[in-house]
């Protein structure tokens, strides 16, 4: 375990940048995170005295070094906190980006108000596209909800992953030379944060980006980024930015789907070997769509109180119409009304919508499609701890975290029984 976050550079400084936030926040430590200051003086000064006795530098010793890394994280995790606290109590300045964003949102709504549907699909497909929810109704919201798929609701890192996927088709046809390969990565880069800006820089927006935006960098420079390492850095980006990020539900839920996605969906993909595209891209789906919800089964009921029975044949289909619907609807939107095609393309998109909302309004009859149930903040924590010791069982056969296991679900049983 220890090898594994050595390897990836950003997981530590998150970490000490977490509990920075945690200790400001539950004790509230801003004058006295000054002593964190004092072993990095100390060390700097004894090394001073060191060099010009020509000795060897104290800061030599690797773990000196990471004592003296963690100390910096951590005072400037909790000065960082207590500023966005004294933050709280003033009205969020307006930025020039954002102003223009929403101008952009409003000419989109606009033209999608020019499509043949009801309110509600132009409501959905608004929010779908440009995150713009303002007609958003909560029978709406709670349709979505009931058959699991209100994550196609928020612009999330599955918006941001169809939209790149698109960008990467348009530009696949550029010459593979030096020249054309930054274009392409700084036409991508710009489109990809223009689209997060029209959303709103929402969290989940904001996390997929930043990843495509290191992993798009990567492949620029000839190298292959740790999807770990990524995750941790987009994470530690967005929680210097605005350290209260950590307390927003749709912060937790969007890291939580992505990292059980990475660490669980390529076992359970494996589990059957398919060899048929037809069938592949089905099971490829369905396989993300069960590692998102076992990582946020738990946060979903936290925060929600219930949780979907059907949302595995609810999110293949929904979720193949939405890789649709997106792409074709921003193509129609960019595209001026006098372009040949355009006509066709509209009927596309109108179809695409109907058929949407025909799905989910089917799936929300059905009986029995969700179940209440509500966990408390102990709850929450014990039973990630206990899937966190699961996984690392089924991964390393380690019998010792098969018993922590069980041993931490005897706790929990035995204090709902009390």
């Amino acid at each position: 375990m220890i090898e594994e976050i050595q390897r990836r550079p950003f997981v530590r400084p998150l970490f000490f940048w977490i509990a920075g936030i945690l200790a400001e926040i539950c004790f509230p430590l801003e004058r006295w995170s000054f002593v964190l200051l004092l072993p990095v003086i100390l060390v700097v000064s004894l090394s001073f005295f060191a060099k010009r006795r020509n000795a060897e530098y104290l800061y030599d010793a690797r773990w000196l070094g990471g004592v003296l890394i963690a100390c910096c994280f951590v005072f400037m995790a909790i000065q960082a906190t207590a500023l966005a606290e004294r933050r709280l109590s003033e009205p969020p300045p307006t930025s020039r980006l954002q102003e223009e964003a929403q101008k952009i949102q409003l000419r989109v709504v606009e033209k999608l108000n020019r499509l043949q549907l009801s309110d509600s699909e132009k409501a959905v497909l608004s929010t779908i596209t440009v995150n713009y929810r303002r007609t958003m109704t909560r029978e709406i919201r709670h349709r979505f909800s009931v058959i699991g798929v209100a994550h196609l609701l928020s612009v999330s890192g599955f918006h941001v992953g169809i939209v790149c996927g698109f960008l990467v088709f348009c530009f696949s046809f550029f010459p593979d030379r030096s020249f054309f390969r930054w274009l392409r990565y700084i036409l991508m880069v710009i489109l990809m944060w223009t689209f997060a800006a029209i959303s709103g820089f929402s969290p989940p927006a904001v996390r997929a980006t930043l990843m495509l935006t290191i992993f798009v960098t990567g492949q620029t420079f000839m190298r292959s980024p740790d999807k770990y390492n990524t995750l941790a850095a987009a994470a530690l980006l967005m929680l210097i930015y605005d350290p209260f990020y950590l307390f927003n539900a749709g912060f937790q839920l969007s890291f939580t789907a992505v990292f059980f996605i990475l660490y669980i969906q390529p076992p359970l993909y494996r589990l059957l070997e398919i060899r048929n595209p037809l069938i592949a891209v089905p099971w490829g789906i369905l396989t993300v769509t069960v590692a998102a919800q076992i990582g946020t089964l738990p946060l979903c009921c936290y925060y929600f109180g219930q949780t979907s029975t059907i949302f595995l044949l609810a999110n293949l289909f929904l979720s193949l119409i939405a890789t649709l619907l997106i792409p074709l609807c921003l193509i129609w939107i960019l595209l001026p009304v006098s372009v040949p095609g355009s006509t066709m393309l509209q009927s596309w998109v109108e179809q695409l919508t109907h058929g949407m909302m025909w799905l989910v309004n089917r799936f929300s009859q059905i009986p029995g499609a969700t179940f209440t149930l509500r966990f408390d903040e102990i709850t929450l924590l014990g039973i990630y701890g206990i899937m966190f010791l699961f996984i690392g069982f089924f991964r390393s056969k380690r019998n010792s975290l098969l018993f922590a296991a069980l041993f931490l679900l005897l706790l929990l049983l035995c204090r709902q029984i009390i």
